[in-house]
């Protein structure tokens, strides 16, 4: 960014700004993608905006609805935009800035990108006093399968572990 600081036969005398952008900015544009998500009628008011190196390399709201995809969340339309970018699976050295508390699907989404750092400005309860609240997911993550409201359990077949045993035998991995 420059400012123009004078005159010089006609030309502008031009000195560098640098500009430094701090948490709350970022964390504003997220809350600024919340809004402009609901203005649009694209989902919840949740946004998400991810830097690197003090760039923006994706930021994105809520897109459940105009999506019709239940996982479009703020925080994961905006990693995988992030992920397109880098062109890699994870987000070393980056942040995410959240407009709220991520919910238990984005928190585990976070941890498997392993960004450096995630801020955010909202807690869950404040989500839940409007109307966005995850403490059942929370609660029925911490119970046993036979205990969850939604009927799920292992079903012990021939084969089931033939994936990991041909990724136990694959030669060129790559981790995440």
């Amino acid at each position: 960014m420059y400012q123009r600081i004078g005159f010089l036969y006609k030309d502008y005398i031009y000195k560098k700004i640098t500009v430094v952008f701090d948490d709350t900015f970022y964390l504003n544009l997220a809350i600024e993608q919340a809004i402009l998500g609901v203005k649009n009628k694209q989902g919840g008011p949740f946004g998400a905006v991810i830097i690197r190196n003090d760039k923006i390399i994706a930021q994105s709201n809520n897109m459940v609805l105009v999506n019709k995809d239940p996982t479009a969340h703020a925080e994961i339309v905006a990693i995988r935009a992030a992920c397109n970018v880098l062109g890699h699976h994870q987000l070393t050295d980056c942040i995410i800035y959240a407009s709220c508390e991520p919910c238990p699907m984005c928190m585990g989404a976070i941890y498997w990108a392993r960004p450096a750092k995630l801020f955010y400005a909202c807690t869950r309860f404040e989500a839940s006093e409007a109307g966005f609240d995850d403490s059942f997911i929370y609660d029925e993550i911490a119970l046993k399968p036979e205990y969850r409201a939604l009927i799920s359990g292992q079903l012990n077949i021939d084969g089931a572990t033939a994936p990991f045993e041909y990724w136990a035998k694959w030669g060129d991995k790559n981790l995440y």
